[in-house]
């Protein structure tokens, strides 16, 4: 009798809920009326003339009939804490929504008036006002539009339209900073096929995320989108392609003249829509923004909607630490300073010596994160310019399977680089206000968020997944010491696969998470294959080696093995030796005691290019391979030493073998991604590292090879 009436109540509470959903979305004009105005986006200020399209506040509320939320997105670089607290602190008096539940976030155009200073820009004050006026009347609109609605979602992969701009340098094309150093390995926009780079620091996220709400008949009311992709580019005063995108996708899905459409910017800090890989392209403003709208028209038609969805939302203040100058440099900024007065600095290093005092002078921070939960998706918000890695943790972890990051919501904090990033140097983490926070702020805001994210859920965060393919399981079938994947999204450690617990620790000057070896191609801006052999169901990654190396202590005896893919990206006439992949030796032996196995250069002649095996300056034997290595693509690679007698095979057949006295001390370190003394490391990416301590046979190669059905690449 109970169960009778309960499951009437339930149901009944089911259609309250579904009827209580509702929806309001509006767009507010915020394009200035005044000329000349300060544009800001550069190094150095500058002024724009007139608009040459409409800049918005395009803002949607939400509310389940519990809790009611606000998300605005608005077509402005970048906007600070204040101008954005006062913006919700006005919609808050308005609507009654707490400021709490409403995240507001800039688009990232960087053809919009300047409301905050950045670099060598001052903010327009009278802008800056009208501004958060026009945020908080977006808001209040959007309230007062809400009506009964439906909402659905979904995800689709848009690998074209977004690359990484931050590529790794050869170590003599490092980039001078503005303080007089040639401290950058890494460096935004290397030109398109640059002898200078090498490859890119890190991956990109693919993702077109869309949250679609309809009225209750089913007409199209509003569409937020939101993709990892810097901006396009455009002349100042526009909203470049973020406006194009809001402006047409509401014709493509046959939406009426009050349809909202939105894209807010995601994790795009190193992202930009350039394949530097590739050569240059015809591309337009128009073209690339039609051809987002098209791809994101077609996975509207097949999302799902609903009658209702739950709705959460949380928020947290992390205090972090600004990089103070040392005295110095602030010696030095203030000279330059002082000659600057009078005048606004006028070269990069006026800019970033004004910078380093603004930051003494406020050398810490407080920044403010979000999580939000809409039904099934979950939303994080965070007010800075993050690298796509970054938005790659937060799903990855996600208790919500289905998420997508904001970023320069609530405040414009600057870029925030990995801690391994950090030692690549480049732009992005020069001292300033667009990216001054200290070397952890990344690791701390993803655990914040993850925390945020886990509250609006009520679920704890997934574990990243470590499936192995079948070339890991030939691997792990045959018993290695250690067996080193590289897939690492974050940290220090190489963790061991074989169970053995023999961790290896990266050193400075290696980046994680690229693609890795897949079975066709070099995989630089290709999509990566699902599944893989290497990976299984999800994309396959690698490290790339960029002066650094990963340390093991491995006891390998008299007789061992070690197996590898490399992908090497220093050309055969760029030095020496091209570089070393593994080295067996006690570290910073300058005899360079032990074995190392590497690629010619320039001083093994007719074997540049080519694998070489050395065993150190005091015995000074070299064995050298046949066979040119492709450039910028994988081979596979195995080393046998059984006694004095040394194999090595490239891409499973058998490329050398000969005589070599064994040198190396007992409990010598194992290295991959360099030499023991650190004399010419490896320039590129190693993947599925794996140690024996035995001398492994003919056969165990050809069949590891075999099983991971890769195509060798053409020579």
């Amino acid at each position: 009798m109970i169960h009778r009436i309960l499951l009437p109540l339930l149901a009944s509470a089911a259609i309250a809920a579904a009827q209580d959903f509702r929806a309001g979305a509006a767009a507010v004009d915020i394009t200035p009326t005044t000329f000349p105005i300060v544009v800001n986006g550069g190094f150095t200020e500058k002024t724009a003339a007139k608009a040459f399209d409409s800049l918005f506040a395009r803002a949607l509320v939400l509310d389940d009939g519990r809790t009611r939320i606000a998300l605005c997105v608005v077509d402005t670089c970048m906007m600070g804490r204040g101008l954005i607290d006062g913006a919700k602190a006005i919609a808050s008096r308005e609507t009654g929504i707490p400021t709490e539940r409403m995240l507001v976030s800039a688009t990232h155009t960087h053809t919009a008036p300047s409301c905050m200073g950045a670099l060598g820009s001052t903010s327009d004050e009278n802008y800056a006002l009208y501004l958060q006026v026009r945020v908080a009347d977006a808001i209040a609109e959007a309230a007062r539009n809400l009506a009964p609605a439906r909402i659905g979602w979904t995800v689709v992969p848009a690998w074209e339209f977004t690359n990484c701009r931050r590529w790794i340098r050869r170590p003599d094309k490092m980039i001078a900073d503005p303080f007089g150093l040639a401290s950058g390995r890494a460096h935004m926009h290397p030109g398109y096929e640059s002898p200078d780079a090498i490859g890119p620091s890190g991956p990109t996220d693919p993702d077109l995320s869309l949250l679609s709400v309809q009225t209750r008949d089913g007409k199209p009311l509003a569409l937020l989108a939101n993709f990892s992709m810097h901006y396009f580019g455009a002349q100042a005063v526009s909203a470049d392609y973020f406006g194009k995108f809001a402006a047409g996708i509401g014709k493509l899905i046959g939406a009426g003249d009050s349809f909202v459409g939105i894209m807010s910017q995601g994790t795009s800090g190193d992202s930009h829509w350039m394949d530097y890989s590739k050569p240059k392209t015809d591309m337009t403003l128009d073209r690339y923004a039609d051809g987002v709208m098209r791809l994101a028209a077609d996975a509207y038609a097949k999302i799902e909607h609903r009658d209702s969805a739950p709705l959460a939302m949380a928020e947290a203040t992390l205090p972090l630490k600004m990089r103070v100058a040392d005295e110095s440099r602030l010696e030095w900024a203030r000279k330059l300073v002082r000659e600057a007065v009078g005048r606004g600095p006028k070269t990069k290093e006026e800019v970033y010596a004004r910078e380093q005092l603004i930051i003494a002078a406020e050398p810490e921070r407080e920044i403010v994160l979000q999580a939000v939960r809409i039904g099934d998706i979950g939303i994080t918000a965070l007010p800075n310019e993050v690298y796509a890695i970054t938005g790659l943790k937060l799903k990855a972890r996600s208790p919500l399977r289905t998420t997508f990051n904001i970023e320069l919501a609530n405040g414009g904090d600057g870029y925030i680089p990995p801690p391994e990033q950090h030692a690549l140097g480049g732009y992005t983490t020069w001292a300033a206000r667009t990216a001054g926070l200290e070397p952890q702020a990344e690791p701390r805001i993803v655990e914040t968020l993850l925390g945020l994210l886990e509250k609006v859920s009520g679920e704890k965060r997934r574990a990243i997944a470590e499936p192995v393919g079948a070339y890991g399981k030939a691997v792990l079938a045959d018993k290695p010491a250690a067996f080193w994947r590289l897939n690492e999204i974050e940290g220090r450690r190489a963790a061991d696969a074989s169970g053995r617990g023999a961790d290896a620790a990266f050193e400075d000057g290696v980046a994680l998470h690229l693609p890795g070896v897949q079975r066709v191609g070099g995989a630089i801006s290709t999509p990566p294959e699902v599944p893989s052999p290497f990976s299984g169901g999800q994309i396959n990654r690698a490290a790339h080696f960029a002066g650094g190396r990963l340390r093991a202590d491995a006891k390998l005896g008299p007789a061992y093995s070690v197996e590898l893919w490399l992908w090497n990206g220093l050309a055969a006439n760029a030095r020496a030796i091209t570089g070393y992949v593994f080295s067996l030796g006690a570290d910073g032996d300058k005899t360079a005691a032990g074995d190392h196995l590497g690629i010619g250069g320039t001083a093994n002649g007719e074997a540049a290019g080519r694998l070489i095996f050395f065993n150190g300056n005091k015995a000074n034997t070299t064995l050298t391979g046949r066979t040119e290595l492709a450039f910028r693509d994988w081979h596979h690679v195995v080393l046998v030493r059984d006694g004095r007698k040394v194999r090595a095979y490239l891409d499973g057949k058998l490329e050398f073998e000969g005589d070599a006295e064994p040198t190396s001390a007992a409990g010598a370190s194992a290295f991959l991604g360099g030499r023991c003394d650190g004399f010419a490391n490896f320039e590129g990416k190693l993947d599925e590292v794996a140690i024996y301590d035995r001398a492994i046979s003919d056969a165990e190669v050809a069949r590891h090879f075999q099983v991971a059905g890769r195509t060798p690449p053409a020579r």
